[in-house]
C-alpha cells in the first residue's frame, strides 16, 4: 500500500485515490474490496477519461503472479488479472497458439481492454473482447464469481464489457487458435476518388485495415494492410508502397513500429502497430473514438471532412478502421458491423474538448457509440440510449456489487 502519485499514462488525469494497493495474490484482492468502497482498478493506465478514479482506494493487479495456463485441448487460455497483451502474445506462440486479434498496442492488460471493448481491427473480426470465455471477478462483497459464455449465456454477455463496474477481474479465459503469420504493407496517399469509389472493398482487402488521415487533404495520408497472404505488386487503389517504415503520428520515430517490409512474421509481431519493446509515444496526446454503422462509412467520413479544418486544429492522426458486430450488451459493436474513426489529439483539453463536441455533433446522424475510455462530451442519456440493453446492465451492477463499492462519479452519471 502506498500514497504516491499516480496518474493515468497519457498524464492527464491524476488519479485522486488515497490509496494505491498492489496485492499479490487474489485473497488479498478480496480483502481489499470486503473492507469496504469506494474501490476502483486501475490496469495499464491506457484511459482518458475518470472512468478509474476514485477518492478511495486504488488497486493495481500487475503484483498477481502471472498465469498463462492453456486448456488442455488448446484452444483457450486462462491468464491473471494484470497480464499485458505483449506479454501474453509471446507465451502463446512459444506454444503454436495465437489470439484472433490484437489492439494497436501490446502495452495494454487483459482485463482493461475488455472492460471497454477495445478492438483491434478486421471487417471479419470481433473486438478483444469477443475472445474471452470465462471471467473471475471479486463482486462488491468480496466473493470470487466465475461467469462463463458456455454456463451464463445472457448475464456472461452483460459482464464482459462492464466498464469497471461489476468487480475485480482476477482471471479471464481466451479463445486461442493456431499460430498464423501475418504480414505488413504500408502505402502512401490514396486518393479520395478511390475511397469513394471502392471503400467497402478497400476495408476488407486485409486481415487488418487500417487507414491514416490528417483532415487537411480529401486523400488518405496513409494506409496500413496486414494480411496472410502476399501483396501483388504496383500501386493499391492508386496509393503507392511507402518508400520506408512509417510511424502512425507524423514526426514519430518510424523505429517505434512494427515491421512493414511485407516479410510474413509471427501475428503478434504484425497486428499490434507498435512494438513491445519500445515506448509507442510519449504520451502526450488525449484521444477520441466514434464507432458507426458500417454500411455509413463514408457519410461519417464526408461528416467529418466538413469540419476537417476545426478537428486538424487539434489533431496528432485520425485512423479509420473497421469491427465485426457482437453481442456483448455494452460493446460499441453490438449487433452492428462497426466502422471507427479514432482521434489522437494534442494534449490540450481545453482547445480539445469543443472540437470534441462539433465533432460529435457532425457524426449524431450515424448514431455514433464513443469509446467509453476515452474523451468524449456526449450526455449519459444519450449513452444510455444507444444500448438497448442498459437498464439490464445496471441491474447487474446492483446484483453484484449492491453496496455501490466500485463506483465512482464518472459511474454514477452514466449509470444512474
Amino acid at each position: 500500500m502506498s500514497d504516491e502519485r499516480v496518474t493515468n499514462w497519457a498524464g492527464n488525469i491524476v488519479f485522486g485515490a488515497r490509496r494505491l494497493h498492489r496485492p499479490a495474490t487474489v485473497e488479498q484482492v478480496q480483502e481489499i474490496v470486503a473492507a469496504g468502497g469506494p474501490v476502483k482498478v486501475l490496469g495499464s493506465g491506457h484511459s482518458f477519461n475518470r472512468m478509474a478514479d476514485t477518492g478511495g482506494d486504488l488497486v493495481s493487479l500487475a503484483g498477481l503472479p502471472r498465469v498463462a495456463e492453456i486448456s488442455a485441448d488448446r484452444t483457450s487460455v486462462r491468464v491473471d488479472g494484470g497480464t499485458r497483451y505483449g506479454d501474453l502474445a509471446g507465451r502463446l506462440q512459444a506454444e503454436g497458439l495465437a489470439l484472433h486479434n490484437t489492439a494497436s498496442l501490446p502495452h495494454i492488460s487483459v482485463a482493461g481492454a475488455i472492460a471497454t471493448a477495445t478492438h483491434g481491427s478486421g471487417v471479419r473480426n470481433g473486438n478483444l473482447a469477443t475472445a474471452v470465455s470465462a471471467i473471475e471477478f471479486v463482486a462488491g462483497d468480496g466473493k470470487l464469481v466465475t461467469l462463463s459464455r458456455d454456463t451464463d449465456g445472457d448475464t456472461f454477455r452483460g459482464a464482459v464489457v462492464h466498464l469497471g463496474a461489476l468487480g475485480v477481474l482476477t482471471a479471464i479465459t481466451l479463445d486461442v487458435e493456431p499460430a498464423y503469420d501475418i504480414r505488413q504493407y504500408v502505402y502512401d496517399r490514396l486518393p479520395r476518388a478511390a475511397v469513394e469509389a471502392h471503400l467497402p472493398a478497400i476495408l476488407a482487402d486485409g486481415y487488418s485495415v487500417s487507414l491514416f488521415t490528417t483532415w487537411t487533404t480529401p486523400d488518405i495520408t496513409m494506409a496500413w494492410l496486414k494480411r496472410r497472404d502476399p501483396m501483388p505488386p504496383g500501386d493499391w487503389y492508386g496509393a503507392t508502397r511507402a518508400d520506408g517504415p512509417r510511424h502512425p503520428v507524423p514526426g514519430m520515430p518510424a523505429m517505434n513500429a512494427t515491421d512493414q517490409t511485407g516479410e510474413p512474421g509471427p501475428w503478434h509481431t504484425r497486428l499490434p502497430h507498435f512494438r513491445m519493446e519500445f515506448t509507442p509515444s510519449s504520451g502526450e496526446e488525449l484521444q477520441s473514438e466514434y464507432h458507426v454503422p458500417r454500411d455509413r462509412a463514408l457519410e461519417a467520413v464526408d461528416a467529418v471532412a466538413a469540419i476537417g479544418a476545426d478537428v486538424a486544429s487539434v489533431l496528432q492522426i485520425c485512423e479509420l478502421r473497421t469491427i465485426a458486430a457482437d453481442e456483448l450488451w455494452l460493446s460499441p459493436n453490438y449487433r452492428r458491423d462497426t466502422f471507427a474513426l479514432h482521434f489522437t489529439w494534442i494534449a490540450d483539453t481545453e482547445a480539445v474538448l469543443p472540437v470534441v463536441a462539433k465533432l460529435e455533433e457532425a457524426l449524431a446522424p450515424f448514431d455514433p457509440r464513443p469509446h467509453l475510455g476515452k474523451v468524449f462530451t456526449a450526455a449519459p442519456e444519450t449513452i444510455r440510449a444507444q444500448y438497448e440493453r442498459f437498464a439490464d446492465f445496471v441491474a447487474l451492477t446492483h446484483e453484484y456489487d449492491p453496496q455501490r463499492v466500485f463506483r465512482n462519479p464518472w459511474l454514477d452519471a452514466l449509470l444512474d
